[in-house]
């Protein structure tokens, strides 16, 4: 039997194409990678300074709150009764029947919400159920059937849960349409790759189990019918693509453990490939200065920056800008800051690299507490943003020295990313969400 890495899936990265202004519409924000053109946000807070309002939100989910002006969607898992005789999907190895030690939930009734917070008082405007049923398959003991963050375009959300479905909502919450991607089996551990948007189309990655079943698929925004779908081999992943604007065209960039592959976000042709990561993969590639960098960091320490533009097979070609083997997450993405790129593990080691040659400023620094990561980092002006499931917010200046200037405890866990919109920072803790803010 193959070894079976444990992937405790969250709420990971959502990739959109860049939409400027003060919104947060999507998982990491504008251009999916965590970082804030707002100025003069709150670096301190705690469980009772700076919060402007706290909400309490049913059932479980780990996606990110997303924001369109006073607006927050969110997604949330509600679990009900045990249904007698109700199983999930089998997944086998070798032929072998396989059960994951920490896969849950595939015997119980299920209700999936969307929500619509306010975001200047926390009132919660609208809830609609999307799906109400037991799950296709099961999911990791500590993750939610609702990880994947919800996108939006301002005009309406897409919300998605894997084998569930994908539901659209206008934003007075009328459900615009429902669609069926297929059955995408996940070693039983839940989905939480999200969705992408592009021009006229939601774009979905949906690797499941050994890879003889992935692909990825295009629906049309206003109606949900199907565009284009491309099949791919390559085993279930949890990371989003992302979009990459390379010379002349958009390349829409897949992590894989077998392949990295670029297509056309507008068709599904394939552009270029590469050698994969070589195991299970969580995080959102970077993207900035020509390169796209995904990364991984179960069982094999890798991050790889290509040079986006490429054609065909480039493995070991000069489009290989550099590597790097240490220092990476199993789940948080890294994030770039300027022209430097910083790692942090799933323990809160940071590493920090010359975004364009790999070059190694710092490496093995810590936050002041010792913890366990899931949230992502975001950033704004100089300030990194650190989270811990303890609920710890580190603050953490970029540069070449590694320097925290202040920790913010919450006083409850927290496995979701922040999002940063209007002068306000976003944070769903386990029960409630939280806004803070000086204004």
């Amino acid at each position: 039997m193959k070894r079976i890495i444990i992937a405790i899936v969250f709420a990971t990265a959502l990739s959109i194409t860049a939409l400027g202004g003060p919104n947060w519409a999507g998982w990491r924000g504008p251009d999916s990678q965590g970082v804030s053109s707002e100025k003069g946000l709150p670096t301190e807070w705690s469980d009772t300074k700076n919060i402007k309002w706290k909400t309490p939100v049913e059932g479980l989910g780990h996606s990110s709150p997303i924001v369109w002006g006073n607006r927050i969607f969110l997604t949330t898992s509600i679990e009900g009764a045990i249904v007698e005789g109700a199983k999930p999907v089998k997944h086998y190895f070798d032929r072998e029947e396989f059960k994951h030690p920490d896969a849950v939930g595939g015997d119980r009734i299920y209700t999936l919400k969307v929500m619509c917070v306010d975001a200047v008082t926390g009132r919660v405007l609208w809830e609609k159920t999307a799906y109400e049923g037991t799950a296709f398959d099961s999911r990791h003991r500590k993750g939610s059937y609702a990880a994947a963050t919800p996108a939006t375009d301002g005009r309406y959300v897409y919300a998605y849960f894997g084998s569930e479905g994908v539901y659209c909502y206008d934003f007075s919450g009328k459900q615009i349409w429902k669609a069926d991607v297929g059955k995408i089996g996940t070693l039983g551990l839940g989905v939480s790759t999200c969705p992408v948007l592009f021009e006229n189309l939601v774009i979905l990655q949906c690797d499941e189990d050994l890879g003889e079943k992935s692909f990825i698929v295009a629906l049309d925004k206003k109606t949900g019918r199907q565009v284009w779908k491309t099949p791919r081999k390559v085993q279930v992943c949890w990371s989003t693509p992302v979009l990459v604007r390379a010379a002349n065209r958009w390349e829409l960039v897949a992590s894989g453990a077998e392949l990295i592959i670029a297509y056309d976000p507008a068709t599904g042709k394939e552009l270029w490939r590469c050698k994969g990561l070589e195991s299970y993969i969580v995080p959102t590639p970077l993207v900035g200065h020509g390169l796209v960098i995904p990364s991984i960091g179960s069982h094999v320490k890798r991050a790889i920056a290509i040079r986006a533009g490429g054609r065909g097979d480039i493995t070991d070609s000069d489009r290989i800008a550099w590597k790097h083997e240490k220092g990476t997450a199993y789940v948080p993405s890294p994030i770039m800051v300027g022209e430097k790129v910083y790692l942090i593990t799933d323990r809160g080691i940071m590493t920090c690299l010359d975004a364009k040659t790999g070059k190694v400023i710092y490496e093995g620094a810590r936050v002041p507490l010792p913890a366990t990561f899931t949230a992502s980092p975001v950033a704004f002006e100089d300030k990194i943003l650190v989270t811990s499931e303890d609920g710890d917010t580190f603050v953490i200046r970029a540069g070449a020295k590694h320097e925290v200037i202040r920790t913010n405890s919450l006083g409850e866990p927290i496995y979701a990313s922040l999002a940063i919109a209007n002068g306000r920072i976003f944070i769903r803790g386990l029960k409630n969400l939280y806004c803070i803010s000086t204004r």
